[in-house]
């Protein structure tokens, strides 16, 4: 169990002091105006930092951008210690996840202010954040099919499937708020992720 969450911890990534303040830059900058406000210049400014400075890590604001949203992904998987090893604290730990992610300040302004950013940035390709995501939650489904909790079938695959699922449950979740009471949503994508998951 050590060994596995050590494996996960390895394929994570860090940011050095320099990185981190521009990072926190690019947070501030997301949560306040938006990823269209996010500019090279206005990082340099914010971070304290020159340009070359942001051009020695990242090639762009696009790209900082997304390190900063990594960033905010693993903080939140680094909360969790050990990887799940059965079916309800797989589902307990990505309900969390959903709870944790919404309640970020900036993933929070792109689903509320910014959903197609969020598309952009989320949904459009598999990037670094999908995948930390797809390896935390591989590595749970392979240790809950051990002990008997979760069907067999590849791991990878059904993370994959359960991360579509959760992915779809919080970039619909204000549109359907209208429809569906909080304790509802949270049921019904507890019995969807369930289902996934039974034997």
């Amino acid at each position: 169990m050590a060994k596995r969450q050590a494996d996960l911890d390895a394929a994570l990534p860090t940011w050095d002091a320099t990185q981190t303040r521009i990072l926190d830059a690019a947070d501030a900058l997301i949560a306040t105006r938006g990823v269209r406000g996010v500019t090279i210049a206005e990082l340099a400014r914010k971070a304290g930092v020159s340009r070359p400075t942001i051009y020695r890590s990242w090639a762009d604001a696009d790209d900082a951008v997304r390190a900063a949203l990594l960033r905010r992904v693993v903080g939140i998987l680094a909360s969790f210690g050990e990887p799940a090893t059965t079916r309800a604290v797989i589902v307990d730990d990505v309900l969390r996840f959903s709870a944790l992610f919404r309640a970020d300040p900036v993933y929070r302004h792109l689903l509320a202010e910014e959903p197609e950013a969020f598309t952009r940035y989320t949904l459009e390709r598999v990037g670094s954040s999908q995948r930390a995501i797809l390896a935390w939650l591989a590595a749970s489904i392979a240790a809950a099919q051990r002990d008997g909790s979760v069907r067999e079938d590849e791991p990878q695959a059904i993370a994959v499937m359960l991360l579509l699922i959760a992915q779809s449950a919080l970039l619909s979740h204000n549109t359907v708020s209208e429809l569906i009471d909080e304790t509802s949503w949270e049921r019904e994508l507890r019995a969807a992720l369930e289902g996934l998951l039974r034997p």
